[in-house]
């Protein structure tokens, strides 16, 4: 029962309702140097295309990616059995107004596809009654199993306090939450010239800083029942894992330069945090293999990033399958991860 747990999702209404698409396209944050619009294929399909900063690319949503036979007939040549709808990127600025439209047409999608996909909810990360009751309706009436945010929202990590009391509310709840990487980080002024480095390195370093703002922010001290899974492998966080957290010296040193006492950071690490790899063959076999030997094969989840490129998804679980890694172990990321984090049942 293989889950891919990325699978992208954008309402195809949206492309054919001009009313909807002046209203998805106004709440775009120009105010953080992001600008979106509508324009039209060479074949004649439309395409919204955002731009951080502006002039420069970053996110494509085109006409008939999201068609629901399309991603079923995919799914089928892949083996895969379960998708995980996911938002990508404009979770960012959507109002709750658009939350509930965007969580509606998504539960309409999950339904017509007779089990085979899931979804989560997705609400603006703020206090007020009318979010708690939208997260309670995503919950327990649309059969979402958790909620979907972003790294980060306009120029504030998910360890600002200004999120606090939002996130007390979903402690409470014990979800997972899915964290997608933003289309650049907050501090971008390096990263935005070079086509490649932005869209593939610059949504990492978005991601790594976000993870270890969690760890060294004692975020999971104050939510401890929440559970977070980071897109990109958590901005490649195995390579950085064993550097953040080094142990205590060997020798006396005359000045500390470094936190050695990081039990709570090592705890949270093990409990509160799990990677999704966001599209496998990109990565390369060695640098999965060693994701799994560091952070463990019982912290990775599959995911293609569905439909940015098709074969990472009718081709993905084959690549994770040649891995040198134990039968355990691709079980876990192709599977039993997902199905434990999202509550999906057999």
């Amino acid at each position: 029962m293989i889950v891919d747990a990325n699978i992208y999702w954008f309402d195809e209404k949206i492309f054919h309702d001009e009313a909807y698409a002046e209203r998805f396209l106004a709440e775009i944050p120009r105010l953080y140097q992001t600008e979106g619009r509508m324009v039209q294929l060479e074949d004649g399909r439309k395409q919204i295309v955002i731009e951080r900063p502006v002039g420069y690319a970053n996110v494509n949503y085109v006409e008939g990616d999201y068609i629901l036979e399309n991603i079923l007939a995919d799914m089928d040549e892949a083996g895969i059995a379960v998708g995980i709808l996911k938002l990508p990127c404009y979770h960012e600025w959507l109002s709750l107004e658009l939350c509930k439209k965007f969580n509606d047409g998504m539960a309409e999608f999950v339904r017509q596809s007779n089990g085979r996909l899931r979804g989560l909810g997705v609400v603006p990360p703020r206090d007020s009654q009318a979010v708690k009751a939208e997260i309670d309706r995503c919950l327990d009436e649309l059969g979402f199993t958790g909620l979907q945010m972003i790294a980060h929202y306009g120029d504030h990590y998910l360890d600002d306090e200004q999120f606090a009391d939002f996130f007390s509310y979903v402690n409470e709840k014990a979800l997972t939450v899915y964290i997608h990487h933003n289309p650049v980080p907050v501090d971008f002024s390096q990263l935005y010239e070079y086509n490649n480095v932005r869209r593939s390195y610059g949504r990492n370093v978005d991601q790594g800083t976000a993870v270890m703002r969690e760890l060294f922010s004692g975020f999971f001290d104050k939510y401890p029942h929440i559970k977070f899974v980071h897109s990109m492998l958590g901005g490649g966080f195995f390579a950085f894992k064993n550097l953040i957290l080094p142990k205590k010296a060997t020798k006396a040193e005359g000045v500390q330069r470094f936190q050695t006492d990081n039990n709570n950071v090592a705890k949270h690490l093990e409990e509160n945090l799990f990677f999704e790899m966001s599209h496998a063959q990109p990565w390369g076999k060695e640098q999965l293999e060693c994701a799994v030997k560091v952070l463990g094969a019982d912290h990775i989840i599959y995911g293609s990033s569905y439909p940015v490129r098709s074969e990472w998804l009718t081709d993905g679980p084959d690549f994770v399958k040649q891995l040198d890694i134990s039968s355990e172990a691709k079980e876990l990321i192709l599977e039993g991860n997902a199905k434990r984090l999202y509550h999906i049942k057999d």
